[in-house]
């Protein structure tokens, strides 16, 4: 037998030391470790880059003073706005500019909760921006608070919101934008391109997918407020977003109109809605961290105008399909009415 020098032993093969072990390997274990490689193996040696902008310089300053004015308002909230309750659960509407844990603590107790054997034991099952208003569940037990949590991890619990937005009005009437989002260890949350879904951030994090659907319901006070409706079985035009924004203020009479939007995400990453308006042209009305504007017609806010209209899902206990709507904000039907639009 032929015998071979030891320093061509120690030389990994053409292919690659691991490709060679990877060989001898069973074939449900080779399609595993090859899908694990396939996982961490880094792109090109760089990171992928955002197709958004970080936050502005101003944002800073902005969101400190709207936190201190928040926690001031928490700390004095009273009673919660209760849409419904049941001995399961209750949905609230959170006023803009508190946070959820003021809403949890200020939720009215049942005549039960006197006793403490039997007190509830409450849980947020969604949660939303500071500044975001709108509806939330607060489950009673922690058995009711698993099946909630469960069904808006896996995407079953169907919303809607509205977005009053200052940009560039769309030219389509529907559409889904599908995108990549993520952020680095400490930083802002931003948008990336699908291809880049998967791959790796500096600080561990990696970029996940995240998609959203909306309708336009008026632009410069004209349209017409509609009802939500079953937007995800509608075959819509689709936005993949490969690369960044087209520049969209060229025109400063275009980018300064007022949009009324509906939004139905389809995914639950963080800031979703505000990124995907920013990033289609018409960023939220007073969200400084997305490029919203602060002042408008002589006015200053305090909070970005969105808000949690509807939830749609199955009540964990009694399996049947619910759906409950807030009342709608004062600057959507601000909207219609300063226009002479009547508002139904």
């Amino acid at each position: 037998m032929t015998k071979l020098p030891l320093p061509l032993l120690l030389q990994p093969p053409a292919g690659g030391a691991a490709t060679q072990l990877r060989s001898f390997l069973p074939p449900a274990r080779r399609l595993a470790a090859m899908s694990a490689e396939a996982k961490t193996a880094p792109v090109s040696g760089e990171y992928p880059s955002p197709v958004s902008p970080p936050y502005p310089a101003a944002s800073k300053d902005v969101e400190l003073r709207r936190a201190m004015t928040a926690s001031a308002r928490s700390a004095v909230l009273a009673s919660a706005d209760v849409v419904f309750e049941d001995e399961w659960l209750a949905v609230v509407n959170k006023p803009a500019g508190v946070y959820c844990d003021a809403v949890l603590t200020a939720l009215p107790r049942s005549a039960a909760s006197g006793d403490s054997a039997t007190k509830p034991n409450l849980h947020l099952a969604n949660r939303l921006d500071r500044d975001t208003s709108g509806l939330m569940i607060i489950t009673k037990c922690n058995k009711v608070a698993g099946k909630l949590v469960k069904a808006f991890t896996d995407h079953k619990v169907k919303k809607t919101y509205l977005a009053l937005c200052v940009g560039c009005p769309p030219t389509w009437e529907k559409i889904k934008i599908c995108s990549g989002h993520g952020r680095s260890k400490h930083g802002a949350w931003r948008v990336y391109a699908m291809p880049d879904v998967g791959r790796s951030l500096p600080g561990g994090s990696v970029v996940r997918d995240m998609s959203t659907q909306f309708e336009v319901l008026g632009v410069n006070g004209k349209g017409q407020f509609r009802e939500p409706y079953n937007f995800y079985t509608d075959d819509i035009e689709s936005i993949t977003v490969q690369e960044k924004a087209d520049d969209q203020t060229s025109n400063d009479d275009v980018k300064d109109s007022v949009i009324l939007v509906r939004a139905y995400p389809q995914s639950g990453r963080t800031h979703q809605i505000r990124l995907h308006c920013q990033y289609l042209g018409f960023p939220i009305r007073g969200d400084v961290k997305y490029g919203g504007v602060i002042e408008w017609n002589g006015l200053e806010f305090d909070g970005h105008a969105l808000h949690a209209e509807s939830l749609s899902f199955v009540h964990p206990v009694t399996g049947l399909p619910v759906t409950f709507q807030s009342p709608t904000p004062s600057w959507a039907k601000d909207f219609y009415l300063n226009n002479g639009i009547k508002f139904p």
